[in-house]
């Protein structure tokens, strides 16, 4: 899922520019695009091909994906097979389809990263604003909805969770996984649990090691109550 970035403008994103520091968003100087190969510890054979984009803040790999992505191949095989996920790497999981979106300025990435990773089944790259509508062909209530390293900018946040309430239904399940980097990120998900059922992932064999390095995995449901009205 896409977010408002720092390289957003302020007429792209309705918001106030405000200061970004290196912890945030490291620094892109002296960097070149590059095509990484990831095997996520030995779980993919043949490895994701992945072209980067360091002058784009999302045109880069963050952790929040990699334990994400980790986590899945690990332990979701079966679960995720045949189903319709919102999200490269799990074209090895045989979904039905994959949907992967951000903002105009990756997408062309998106794309090239896909024809990098032969697949099965038919993934798709589309532009995605958090608070807008969903665009079609993008299900609105997917099977699957993942989110990695959406938590980073603060007024973004209640964009970013009514996107989630548009595409989380009563089937949907949501794996979300970000980098704790300052105090306010933790807003976000008490402002989740007001909406929705958010668990810590606990099934992970990697969990110390991620929560040790600020690293948070949730699973989110639609409330049951919520389901009712």
């Amino acid at each position: 899922m896409p977010g408002v970035g720092p390289n957003m403008s302020a007429s792209q994103s309705g918001l106030l520019a405000i200061s970004i520091t290196e912890d945030l968003v490291p620094s892109t100087a002296s960097k070149c695009p590059s095509v990484t190969s990831i095997d996520f510890d030995g779980l993919l054979n043949p490895p994701l091909l992945l072209q980067d984009d360091p002058t784009e803040c999302g045109g880069q790999l963050w952790p929040g994906g990699m334990v994400l992505a980790t986590y899945l191949l690990r332990t979701k095989m079966t679960e995720l097979q045949g189903r319709a996920i919102l999200a490269l790497s799990l074209h090895h999981l045989q979904p039905s389809c994959i949907y992967l979106t951000d903002l105009p300025p990756i997408l062309s990435l998106l794309k090239h990263n896909i024809a990098l990773n032969p697949s099965r089944a038919p993934i798709t790259a589309h532009v995605l604003e958090w608070g807008s509508c969903i665009p079609t062909p993008v299900p609105s209530c997917p099977d699957i909805l993942l989110a990695a390293d959406c938590v980073y900018f603060e007024p973004a946040f209640p964009l970013l969770l009514r996107t989630m309430q548009q595409m989380i239904s009563t089937d949907t399940v949501c794996y979300f996984c970000f980098k704790k980097r300052r105090r306010a990120d933790m807003s976000f998900v008490k402002m989740a649990r007001k909406v929705f059922e958010v668990a810590d992932v606990e099934d992970d064999p990697d969990k110390k090691v991620w929560s040790r390095q600020g690293i948070h995995l949730f699973e989110i449901r639609r409330k049951k109550q919520a389901l009712k009205t």
